[in-house]
């Protein structure tokens, strides 16, 4: 990656693709419809295109697969991630109904989905917010998200009345002037917004987690039943009026970091 003309944000986009190459699909004990619906269920539908920005603007990040292959969201190990307790590490075992997703994988297949997907994508990532780092002193991370309208079962929060936007924090990467900027310019665009609920944190790479302040990190999370059909997968009539006003609050927040000392 050339540092020259690298921008000071980062957008990562880790739930966004529906794809499990052919060739680990008989890991999964889930029917192709069932396998089609918890795809659907558990994937951040479009945000790919939703978080998509222009490169003098944003070096943006996107992980290739599905989550459900491999979820670069999580930590590595299983002892790091307290998701794994259900069988949602970076490996899931699990479901959305926390009911069996996928065979029980030797260390090898393991290893060998963590060498093709998971590391090659955080490496990206890493270089990503080094070259920030070095042009600019500072990266700003954001971690792009959406949620469904309702909670499914392997949800930690399963209180049904759930914003249009959640904001994650980090206690050590994600500064106030950050939070009450993202905070204000979705609720200045007539969004209801909390902070941390019904999903909490927000991405770092852990060569920089916790060890460097200049490293800050936002979550946004923002709720399905704004752009798409839940039950489908697909774009609603809203998609378009929505995805207007998430660019212009993008358009408006990396503006103003460039301000930012």
């Amino acid at each position: 990656m050339s540092l020259t003309g690298s921008p000071v944000c980062v957008i990562h986009i880790p739930h966004a693709s529906r794809e499990i190459p052919a060739q680990y699909r008989d890991q999964f004990v889930l029917n192709d419809r069932e396998l089609e619906i918890e795809i659907i269920r558990m994937t951040d539908s479009f945000t790919d295109e939703l978080f998509a920005m222009p490169t003098d603007r944003a070096s943006v990040i996107r992980h290739s697969v599905s989550r459900l292959l491999v979820d670069p969201e999580r930590f590595e190990h299983d002892c790091d991630e307290p998701m794994a307790k259900i069988g949602m590490g970076a490996i899931y075992q699990t479901t959305s109904l926390l009911t069996s997703l996928r065979k029980q994988l030797s260390e090898s297949v393991r290893n060998e989905l963590l060498n093709h997907y998971y590391r090659p994508h955080h490496a990206e990532l890493t270089r990503a917010v080094y070259a920030s780092l070095e042009q600019h002193d500072r990266c700003v991370i954001i971690d792009a998200h959406s949620f469904p309208s309702r909670p499914w079962p392997y949800e930690l929060e399963q209180r049904p009345d759930r914003p249009e936007i959640c904001i994650g924090t980090d206690h050590y990467h994600t500064p106030e002037v950050l939070q009450e900027a993202v905070v204000g310019l979705f609720r200045d665009h007539g969004f209801s917004v909390d902070k941390n609920i019904p999903f909490s944190g927000s991405l770092v790479p852990s060569y920089y987690y916790r060890k460097n302040t200049k490293v800050s990190s936002i979550m946004i999370e923002i709720r399905r039943d704004l752009y798409m059909d839940e039950a489908l997968g697909t774009k609603s009539s809203r998609y378009r009026q929505f995805a207007d006003k998430l660019e212009s609050v993008l358009s408006t927040l990396i503006s103003q970091m460039n301000t930012w000392s």
